[in-house]
């Protein structure tokens, strides 16, 4: 039986890391486990932790954390095994890299603004990939990571298309153009493929992204917020319906849709 460490907590994290995929009185669910197959945990638990954010939950918050905490840790273990890297490469690295991307902190350069900075940041990323003598980014878009959601993602590459100048003026000629992607749907909704209304929704939802970045808002939290909003209100529809004793399946669309408005109203009453 292997006995809990007793050291500095992130040493007892690492050390129950270690334990638990050690070959020899390991776990046999953590000893079959490899890079692949823990990332979509890693990627599970930082929307877990965005979701306590959201709800302003500080105790679910901390659970997430520690969650989120034992990721980069549990990677860092498979790689130490394989002799790749370990915790404290990892935990060096992106302590210097840090330090070196802050020199308006830790260095003489000036920052006034959060513009300061991430311009700051960008020549130190081009800066650190010279260092490394590899060749700068052969596009303005390069460095945006595939594996992202899709609405980050878009909301990523607009961005850096935005930093060579490729950007509307403001949000109203983007609003002209998701009138023009809207009438472009409607035809394809007409006589389109199937391959055609998707290609038609993909450009919708990309402008609707762009129009977000513009506003300051991120699409991820808006989307988020409104899938938040869809089930509230629907989980009080399916409640005032039961009250009146009509199961939602036998509901008719008008009575649901009659409940929706008032699940609006009830909202827009507890607001003001």
């Amino acid at each position: 039986m292997v006995q809990p460490p007793n050291k500095h907590p992130i040493e007892n994290l690492i050390a129950v890391m270690a334990a638990l995929r050690n070959p020899d009185g390991g776990c046999p669910w953590d000893l079959e486990q490899n890079f692949k197959s823990i990332a979509p945990y890693t990627i599970e638990e930082a929307y877990e932790v965005a979701d306590a954010i959201e709800r302003d939950d500080m105790k679910d918050l901390r659970e997430e954390l520690g969650d989120l905490l034992l990721q980069p840790i549990y990677h860092a273990q498979m790689a130490s095994e394989a002799a790749h890297f370990t915790i404290e490469d990892v935990i060096k690295d992106v302590t210097q890299k840090m330090i070196s991307r802050h020199p308006h902190v830790f260095g003489d350069q000036d920052a006034q603004s959060a513009e300061d900075v991430d311009k700051i940041w960008d020549a130190k990323k081009e800066q650190e990939k010279a260092e490394k003598g590899g060749q700068k980014d052969k596009s303005a878009l390069d460095g945006v990571t595939k594996g992202l959601p899709a609405l980050l993602r878009a909301e990523k590459l607009q961005k850096k298309a935005a930093k060579v100048g490729f950007e509307w003026p403001g949000p109203a000629q983007v609003l002209d153009k998701l009138e023009e992607e809207l009438a472009e749907m409607r035809e394809a909704l007409e006589k389109g493929t199937l391959e055609q209304k998707t290609d038609e929704l993909g450009d919708l939802l990309f402008v609707l992204a762009n129009l977000g970045r513009m506003l300051g808002i991120n699409p991820e939290t808006a989307l988020r917020d409104g899938n938040n909003k869809f089930e509230r209100r629907f989980k009080g529809l399916e409640s005032d319906l039961k009250a009146k004793s009509i199961e939602l399946k036998d509901a008719s669309l008008e009575q649901m849709e009659q409940e929706w408005v008032i699940q609006k109203q009830k909202e827009r009453s507890d607001a003001a």
